[in-house]
């Protein structure tokens, strides 16, 4: 009777004559995939380092990043390799320069428009509605559930709701998306009459200044740059007045060191929209869910407790995001009929 076949291919390492890899092999492995990223992608590294807080692990990044984007600059295999698969990325197309790090340095005053008294402020009549026909929703995780809870509402009316949220992005990072390019490509993609942006989850990464160095969180210098990045995307959102843009706040985080955060953002967004209070509106989440600045799961809707928060003590759960969507719909009647 011959042996039976053993089938079990681990053992094949044991047979003779058998290739084997050692330790040698492994590392060689190594130098070859980190030559082949820099390449193909060697920029990567460069901007990675560049969105790293301040410290000697980010030294150390950006010291191998500077030549490794040298390198890939000086192929045109990187150009190539991008544009080959540029078909596999679902996103809007960016372009342009991004975030403008000279805005507002000179710190001259820049000219009072009409655009800054909202009607109510100077006793005038208030504009005639319009109808709502095209509404934006955007931001990072925050703006989740709170997207489809809109859509879901205005499904009904003949208002075509997009919903574009973009994850673990920030307006002080732009190593996953550059908003500055991004609410651009929407504004052109979308034409929305409204847009509502819910982000800053995950903000609190050091910024460029006016002279090039990198700022950390959260003092005043940090707060004047992003509130000027809340103003260049503010911009482009109002579309010249064409559109009405609301700007929701931070709720409290539970987190002390998130809350240091975000009470930097909140302040940074009042102050970057301020040119436009005509055609920005500022809905302000502190008030709801953290009144004075104190984090709370759950308070009373309708008569009874309900918890608000989701377990990450950021996010708002279900509960929380439909009564926040009530909320914006009661700012946006406030313009549009639907």
């Amino acid at each position: 009777m011959p042996a039976p076949r053993d089938d079990n291919l681990m053992e094949r390492f044991d047979r003779p004559q058998l290739r084997r890899f050692g330790a040698r092999h492994a590392i060689a492995s190594v130098f070859l995939a980190a030559a082949l990223l820099i390449v193909f992608d060697g920029h990567s590294v460069l901007k990675a380092g560049d969105e790293m807080n301040p410290g000697l692990g980010r030294t150390i990044v950006v010291a191998v990043g500077k030549p490794s984007s040298a390198i890939a600059k000086s192929t045109p295999i990187a150009a190539a390799v991008s544009s080959a698969t540029s078909f596999l990325n679902p996103n809007l197309p960016l372009r342009g320069a991004g975030f403008s790090a000279a805005l507002g340095a000179t710190g001259q005053p820049g000219e009072v428009t009409p655009s800054a008294f909202p009607p109510s402020a100077i006793g005038a009549p208030p504009a005639p509605k319009r109808r709502l026909h095209s509404l934006l929703v955007t931001g990072d995780s925050m703006s989740e559930p709170l997207d489809s809870d809109l859509a879901g509402d205005l499904i009904g009316d003949d208002v075509h709701v997009t919903q574009d949220p973009h994850i673990g992005t920030g307006i002080s990072t732009t190593f996953v998306v550059n908003w500055a390019q991004l609410s651009v490509a929407q504004v052109k993609a979308y034409h929305p009459q409204a847009v509502v942006i819910f982000i800053g989850a995950n903000d609190g990464f050091p910024m460029s200044g006016p002279n090039g160095r990198q700022v950390s969180c959260c003092g005043a210098q940090w707060a004047a740059i992003y509130a000027n990045r809340v103003r260049q995307i503010a911009n482009t959102y109002r579309q010249g007045g064409a559109a009405h843009f609301y700007w929701l706040t931070l709720p409290t985080p539970r987190d002390p060191a998130r809350a240091r955060i975000s009470r930097v953002v909140n302040a940074a967004i009042a102050v970057g929209v301020a040119p436009w209070a005509s055609e920005v509106t500022v809905l302000d989440t502190v008030p709801i869910f953290t009144p004075g600045g104190v984090y709370r799961d759950a308070m009373r809707i309708g008569g009874a407790e309900t918890i608000v928060r989701q377990s990450d003590g950021i996010h708002l759960n279900d509960a929380g995001s439909s009564l926040l969507a009530r909320v914006v719909l009661a700012a946006i009647r406030q313009r549009f009929t639907y």
